[in-house]
């Protein structure tokens, strides 16, 4: 039996490691709520990031909190330009030729980070990697705890986008009625890509949160984006409040499991959840019914 301080620890981890998972859940699942696809390359691209702030922190000495106004306005160019110029002339309009370009964007996007950095595991030194922060009886990681307070940040941030900009509204009448939005005068194209654009800043934003306690490998992402995917089944595929405390969940079980069944069985909770959910309630907990 665990101790009480053990389990709240345990708790209290889950909570900050679960909301990096829902911001990386938070990309996916608008991808999918717009354009109706899942984005293949979503892990892949998240690797890219994280080699991106490996590269700004041990090449030009910027610090991953500082790197985010930099590497948020680069990725999201690179998400909207590869959906405006590769994924939407390559799909000639078909969903099912889009998660096939996604498919080959992310095999080009991992073997091009193999061919760089060879299949090393890499991290970065920085001084407050193991900084930790009391509360009563709890030792909270101090960069976790950062990166909680980001992830809400940005969370807030996106919502605040989608229901109160232009670009927000143009977004929501997109992804409830393509043809509609089109007869109104929208720039469909461009809706998509500036879909992708805040998908890609999202996991930019990820990338720098994560670093300071992460390790980078060029198939890291592939074990991110299974957990965020489970996290937007669970929470409803294209709900941004599914994907949010889908997260927090899933980083609770994680946790849990970890102390319960072992560091190695950690995400064996996560998995059951998700068949669990499949079988169960297959439109995720805010997920509409079709």
């Amino acid at each position: 039996m665990l101790n009480l301080d053990i389990f709240l620890s345990g708790l209290a981890n889950g909570l900050l490691i679960g909301a990096v998972y829902a911001l990386i859940s938070l990309g996916l699942t608008l991808v999918y709520g717009v354009l109706h696809i899942i984005n293949f390359a979503h892990g892949a691209t998240l690797t890219a990031a994280m080699f991106a702030v490996l590269i700004a922190y041990n090449v030009f000495g910027i610090d991953p909190y500082l790197a985010i106004p930099l590497l948020m306005p680069l990725f999201f160019a690179l998400g909207y330009a590869a959906q405006r110029f590769v994924i939407s002339p390559a799909s000639h309009g078909d969903d099912s030729n889009g998660l096939l370009v996604t498919l080959g964007l992310s095999i080009i996007i991992e073997n091009a980070l193999l061919a760089t950095f060879r299949s090393d595991t890499r991290s970065i030194d920085v001084p407050y990697a193991f900084s930790t922060i009391e509360i009563g009886n709890l030792f909270l990681s101090l960069p976790r705890m950062i990166a909680f307070a980001g992830a809400f940040a940005v969370s807030l941030a996106l919502w605040l986008v989608l229901a109160r900009t232009d670009t927000g509204k143009a977004i929501r009448a997109v992804a409830k009625e393509k043809a509609g939005a089109t007869l109104a005068g929208i720039d469909v194209d461009h809706i998509y890509a500036v879909t992708f654009g805040l998908s890609a800043a999202c996991l930019a934003i990820a990338a720098c949160l994560l670093m300071p306690t992460f390790l980078v490998n060029p198939r890291i992402g592939n074990t991110f984006v299974l957990v965020a995917f489970t996290i937007v089944v669970l929470g409803g595929m294209g709900s941004i409040a599914g994907a949010l405390i889908g997260g927090l969940f899933i980083g609770v079980v994680e946790s849990l499991s970890g102390l319960y069944f072992g560091e190695s069985l950690g995400q064996i909770g996560i998995f059951l959840i998700f068949i669990l959910v499949l079988l169960l309630r297959p439109t995720g907990l805010f997920g509409a019914k079709g």
